[in-house]
């Protein structure tokens, strides 16, 4: 069964000079959220977010929900997964790089084993397929110490 999801929002002005609102999302988990340009394309978001920032999000949530399920089809229960994605935008040009960072406790595995697990959970993981087009995407995955 396919599930379908939505987002609405409101822009006014201009790219530069306009801002804009995440209206809603279908589940009400959050929204109203402000964004603009200058949150986008500056180091500083004055408290908006960006397309970007919300790809990141989408994108740590997938790769850690897909980590987690390949972990456990594989016998190796996670006790807890923290992952990070860092999206770097470059105006003009788009979305240039996707940094993701997980560590994970789970017991009874391995450095490689947790890396290969990382590595397949990456690749099959719906937003990591959907985002292909990103000219580099990086995955630094360890167990926690």
């Amino acid at each position: 069964m396919a599930a379908e999801r939505h987002a609405s929002v409101t822009w006014t002005g201009d790219l530069l000079n306009g801002s804009g609102t995440i209206d809603e999302v279908g589940s009400g988990a959050f929204g109203p959220l402000d964004v603009s340009w200058a949150a986008r394309a500056e180091e500083a978001s004055g408290g908006k977010t960006s397309p970007e920032e919300l790809i990141a999000a989408a994108h740590a949530a997938c790769l850690s929900m897909a980590l987690s399920s390949g972990l456990a089809k594989a016998g190796n229960q996670a006790e807890q997964l923290r992952t990070s994605a860092t999206v770097t935008f470059v105006p003009g040009t788009g979305i240039t790089k996707i940094a993701l960072v997980v560590r994970g406790t789970v017991p009874g595995l391995d450095a490689d084993a947790f890396q290969a697990a990382a590595e397949a959970a990456k690749e099959g993981c719906p937003v990591s397929q959907a985002l292909a087009s990103v000219p580099e995407i990086t995955l630094d995955a360890a167990l926690d110490a």
